[in-house]
C-alpha cells in the first residue's frame, strides 16, 4: 500500500533546479540584482506609461510634474518601503540595531509603507503646484502595477516570500525555507493579481469608461483590487517569522490591507458627488 502510494505521489519541482539566481549581473565588486532592476524597470515603465495618459484631454498635471513625480516617488517608494518594513514587521530587532536600517541590500520592504511614501511625495507635488491630490493619484494607481508585477516576479528570482505548504500540482520545493516541503509559489501568484489583473481592470476603466474624470474613482479601484488580492493570496502565503498568529486572527499583510479596503471602497462610492467640470494643466480643451 505504501509502495503504491509512492508511485503516484507527485514529483514537485524544487526551485533549486530552476537555476535562478538573485544577481542578474557581476560587475567585479558590484552585484546587480534582479530586485535592483525590477523596481528601477517599474519606475520607467511607469513613467512612460504616464505620459501616454496625460496625453488625454483633461489630465490632472503637466509633463514638468510627472517629471517631478519620478523624483518624489523613488525617494517615497524607498524610504517608505523600508520605513514600513522596519516599523510593521520587525522594529524590535531594528530598534536593538540601528545600523541595520540602512542596509537596504540585504532586503525587507513593505508595500504598505511604500504605498503611504508615494502619497506623501503627491501630496508635496499637489501642494507645490495647487493641483488635484485625488486625480493625480487616480493617474498615477494606474501606473502602480508595472512595478509590483515586476517586484513578485523578482522575489520568486530571489526564492523568497514563498507559500504555505501545499499538495497541489503546481507546488514548489523552496529550499530557502529550511524544509523540503512543497510551497505555493506565492509570488507568481501576486505577479498575475497585482500586475496583470490590476493593470487590465485600471485599463479598461482609464480607456473604455469616463472614471478618470471621477476623482478618486481609479485610486480606490486600485486599492479595492489590490487590497482583496493581497488579503486572499495572504491565505496561501507563509507569513513572517513571528506574524504568523495574530491575536485577531489575521495575518499582518492582511491587517494592513483591511484600511486599503475600506478606503478604496469609500473613494469608488463617493466618486461620482466629486465630478466636476474638468480644466486641464496643459492644454486648453475642458471636458465635462
Amino acid at each position: 500500500m505504501n509502495q503504491s502510494a509512492a508511485a503516484i505521489e507527485p514529483a514537485y519541482l524544487n526551485f533549486a533546479d530552476l537555476g535562478l539566481s538573485p544577481i542578474a549581473l557581476a560587475l567585479g565588486p558590484i552585484d546587480i540584482r534582479w530586485y535592483s532592476l525590477a523596481y528601477i524597470a517599474g519606475i520607467f515603465l511607469g513613467y512612460w506609461y504616464l505620459l501616454r495618459l496625460i496625453a488625454q484631454p483633461g489630465a490632472p498635471m503637466a509633463r514638468r510634474h510627472a517629471d517631478d513625480m519620478i523624483f518624489y516617488g523613488m525617494l517615497g517608494i524607498i524610504l517608505g518601503g523600508r520605513l514600513g518594513y522596519v516599523l510593521f514587521y520587525r522594529p524590535a530587532e531594528y530598534f536593538a540595531n540601528p545600523g541595520e536600517i540602512l542596509k537596504l541590500w540585504d532586503g525587507g520592504m513593505s508595500l504598505h509603507g511604500g504605498v503611504v511614501g508615494v502619497l506623501v511625495a503627491i501630496w508635496l507635488i499637489c501642494r507645490q503646484h495647487k493641483l488635484n491630490f485625488l486625480r493625480f493619484c487616480d493617474y498615477i494607481a494606474c501606473c502602480i502595477p508595472f512595478g509590483l508585477g515586476l517586484g513578485r516576479l523578482a522575489n520568486f528570482v530571489n526564492g523568497e516570500l514563498w507559500g504555505r505548504p501545499t499538495d497541489v500540482p503546481w507546488a514548489i520545493i523552496f529550499p530557502q525555507s529550511g524544509t523540503l516541503e512543497p510551497r505555493h509559489p506565492s509570488q507568481l501568484y501576486e505577479a498575475g493579481l497585482e500586475g496583470v489583473v490590476l493593470f487590465a481592470v485600471l485599463w479598461f476603466l482609464f480607456w473604455r469608461t469616463d472614471a478618470r474624470y471621477k476623482p478618486g474613482f481609479l485610486f480606490g479601484t486600485a486599492a479595492l483590487v489590490y487590497g482583496a488580492s493581497r488579503f486572499l493570496v495572504e491565505l496561501v502565503r507563509q507569513p513572517d517569522n513571528g506574524l504568523e498568529n495574530l491575536p485577531w486572527g489575521l495575518t499582518m499583510g492582511q491587517t494592513l490591507t483591511v484600511p486599503m479596503l475600506i478606503i478604496g471602497l469609500w473613494l469608488v462610492l463617493t466618486a461620482q458627488r466629486r465630478r466636476v467640470r474638468v480644466e486641464p494643466i496643459a492644454g486648453t480643451s475642458s471636458v465635462a
